[in-house]
């Protein structure tokens, strides 16, 4: 499977989002199997009073019809962070990925599980969170789950993800960058994927708010791919043969003796 990973700064002005993201997909080496974008591309989370109810956006708004559109052309699969418009009593609206297939359909949407109420901010003012379940789709071959930034923090979340069958964990992040908050980022990915043998594909925003850290982390922990702090397109393979032998070496799933399926 051969993916893009664009890391990129977002700001509160939507259509100047639009316009970023289209540049990057615009400049895409294909074929591509998989181009993953940043969580709240969209739109910044901006200062912590800044309205998200007033920006966001339903799955078929302008920022969908973009990702939709570009999948379509590439003949590949898009992932990307919105903020959807909330459907419950408090009107807070949702953190959202969302994911575009080769023919331009929506292919799956998932809602942040786990709000950033943590390091001294509270998401939960300001969104709704998911209901608790998993969202995996194919992808070349291989079976994608996603997960939202702060989703890394839970293993079991994680872990839920592979039960269900995912092979290659996704997570689109805006990490608020802090003391030791670009180590917690490498650490969690490479924890992630060698607990369960699984390829870890991470994609953050860049600038000076957060920590960028955009990664491509294998079933054994190598750090195959990363960015660096800045606005850019990288680009990784992940080996099919690698999974299996990773899997083989350390069959830590099928050793498992505590919370295995069936």
């Amino acid at each position: 499977m051969r993916i893009a990973l664009h890391q990129m700064s977002a700001t509160t002005d939507s259509a100047e989002n639009r316009q970023a993201v289209e540049k990057a997909l615009d400049a895409v080496r294909g074929p591509v199997d998989l181009v993953v974008l940043p969580e709240a591309v969209m739109h910044d989370f901006g200062a912590p009073d800044h309205d998200l109810a007033a920006i966001a956006e339903t799955r078929d708004g302008p920022f969908c019809e973009l990702l939709s559109r570009h999948a379509a052309r590439l003949e590949t699969t898009v992932v990307a962070g919105m903020f959807e418009v909330g459907d419950t009593p408090s009107g807070l609206p949702y953190n959202t990925l969302v994911a575009f297939g080769p023919d331009g359909s929506l292919r799956a949407a998932y809602r942040k599980v786990h709000l950033y109420d943590s390091f001294g901010y509270l998401e939960s003012d300001r969104l709704a969170a998911g209901d608790v379940t998993t969202v995996t789709l194919p992808v070349a071959g291989r079976t994608i789950g996603l997960m939202t930034c702060y989703d890394l923090r839970f293993p079991e979340y994680a872990r839920m993800l592979v039960d269900a069958g995912a092979d290659v964990l996704v997570v689109p992040a805006a990490w608020v960058a802090g003391p030791l908050k670009e180590d917690h980022w490498i650490t969690l990915l490479r924890a992630r994927a060698i607990e369960n043998t699984v390829d870890v594909v991470a994609v953050g925003q860049c600038g000076r708010r957060y920590a960028a850290g955009t990664s491509a982390v294998d079933p054994l922990g190598v750090v195959a791919v990363s960015a660096g702090e800045r606005t850019t397109t990288v680009y990784a393979e992940l080996d099919a043969d690698r999974l299996a032998e990773a899997r083989a070496t350390n069959p830590s799933l099928a050793n498992r003796r505590i919370g295995r399926p069936g």
